[in-house]
C-alpha cells in the first residue's frame, strides 16, 4: 500500500550523486516528481533515469523538479551518472538509514531491500498529488507524467 492522495509528507534530506544535500522543503512553492527505481547500474533504471533527463526542460516549464532516487550510495550515484552522462537530474542516495525515504513513501521493499519503481509527484504545498507503481521491468510512462503535470 502507497502513501494517499492529499497526505502532507514529511521533509527529508538525500545526498545527490555530487554530494550535495537536497531538501525537499526548499522546492516548496514548485512540484517535485520523486521517481523511485530499484537500483543503479540495471538497463531498466538506466532507461527511467535517462527519459527524466531528456525531458528536464519540460519538467522545469511545468514548475515541476524531478529526481531519481535509489538505496544506491553515493559513490555508486557518481559513477552511474557520468557512465549514462546525467547533467541535470539529481540522482538521490536514499542509503542509509537503508531504505529510509522510501519507506517514508510505502514503496520500500523490505525483502528485497529497495525500492518499488514508482513515480510519487508532491505538489507545491508538501501534499502527495499523484502515486503510481510501476511492475518492476517496466519503464514508467514519462508522458503520462507529463500529461498529469499539464493538467494540474
Amino acid at each position: 500500500m502507497s502513501i494517499g492522495i492529499g497526505e502532507v509528507v514529511p521533509d527529508f534530506k538525500l545526498k545527490d550523486q555530487n554530494n550535495e544535500v537536497f531538501t525537499l522543503s526548499e522546492f516548496r512553492g514548485k512540484k517535485v516528481l520523486l521517481s523511485f527505481h530499484p537500483l543503479s547500474w540495471t538497463p531498466v533504471c538506466a532507461k527511467q533515469v535517462r527519459s527524466l533527463e531528456e525531458n528536464y526542460e519540460k519538467f522545469l516549464s511545468l514548475n515541476t523538479i524531478p529526481v531519481s532516487l535509489s538505496v544506491d550510495p553515493v559513490p555508486s550515484k557518481k559513477a552511474w551518472a557520468e557512465y549514462l552522462k546525467i547533467k541535470k537530474l539529481r540522482l538521490l542516495s536514499d542509503f542509509w538509514p537503508h531504505g529510509h525515504v522510501a519507506s517514508i513513501y510505502k514503496v520500500f521493499r523490505e525483502k528485497d531491500g529497495f525500492s518499488e519503481r514508482a513515480n510519487v509527484i508532491v505538489d507545491e504545498e508538501g501534499k502527495i498529488v499523484f502515486v503510481k507503481i510501476y511492475p518492476i521491468r517496466e519503464v514508467p510512462n514519462i508522458e503520462e507524467i507529463l500529461e498529469f503535470l499539464r493538467s494540474t
